[in-house]
C-alpha cells in the first residue's frame, strides 16, 4: 500500500525516533508498505518519521543511482546506532521526498560504523563510505528528528523559508500522495 510521506514542518519529522521491538505489529506489512512508497516517490530511502511513524527504522534502495558503488545497495535498518563517522567531509546535493523540489548541498563525513538488525532481526555491524555513507546518513538524520534543511548555512534556510511555509501548507506540486501538517482543509 502506498502510505502518504508526511510534509516538512509536520512534528513528527522532528523528534527523535523511539526503539521498536521484533513484535512490533504489522512490521512486515509495514516495511513492504514502504518500499512501495519510495519506489512511488522515486526516492532511494524512506525513514518511518516520513510517513509519521516515530520508529528506528529507515529503508535503502540505491537502485535508481547509476553509480555501481550503491545500484544493487537495498536494505533494512531496524533500531540502528552510527558509532562512528570518519574522513573528510564532503558535500553533495540532496535533496528529501518530505521537502520536495528544495535541494542543497550537504557537508558530511565519508565513512561512517553503523550497527542495526536487518529485516530478518540478524544483527549487523557495518562499514560504509562514499554515496551508500551518504544515504544512510540523511535517513538516519530523519530518526534522530534532523533533516537536511537543519545541516545547511542559516542563510540558505532563511532564503528558503517562504518554500519551506508553501511546502507545510501544500502549495507544492508533487507527483505521489503527501500528507501537509498546515494545510487547511
Amino acid at each position: 500500500m502506498i502510505l502518504p510521506i508526511v510534509a516538512y514542518g509536520d512534528p513528527v519529522l522532528k523528534r527523535k525516533a523511539d526503539e521498536i521491538d521484533r513484535d512490533y505489529p504489522g512490521l512486515e506489512k509495514l516495511i513492504d508498505d514502504m518500499f512501495e512508497t519510495m519506489y512511488n516517490s522515486s526516492g532511494v530511502g524512506l525513514a518511518a518519521p516520513q510517513i509519521g511513524l516515530s520508529i528506528r527504522l529507515f529503508i535503502i534502495d540505491g537502485g535508481p543511482f547509476e553509480d555501481d558503488e550503491v545500484s544493487d545497495f537495498k536494505q533494512v535498518f531496524i533500531n540502528p546506532q552510527i558509532s562512528e563517522e570518519q574522513g573528510d567531509n564532503w558535500k553533495f546535493n540532496e535533496g528529501c521526498l518530505s521537502i520536495p523540489n528544495i535541494r542543497e548541498d550537504v557537508s558530511r563525513k565519508q565513512t561512517l560504523k553503523i550497527r542495526y538488525f536487518d529485516r530478518n532481526w540478524e544483527q549487523k555491524e557495518e562499514e560504509y563510505s562514499g554515496l551508500a555513507a551518504r544515504i544512510i546518513q540523511h535517513e538516519y538524520d530523519h530518526i534522530e528528528g534532523i533533516l537536511f534543511t537543519d545541516r545547511i548555512s542559516p542563510l540558505r534556510r532563511r532564503l528558503l523559508k517562504n518554500k519551506l511555509a508553501d511546502i507545510s501548507s501544500g502549495k507544492v506540486s508533487v507527483d505521489y500522495k503527501m500528507k501537509f501538517p498546515l494545510l487547511r482543509r
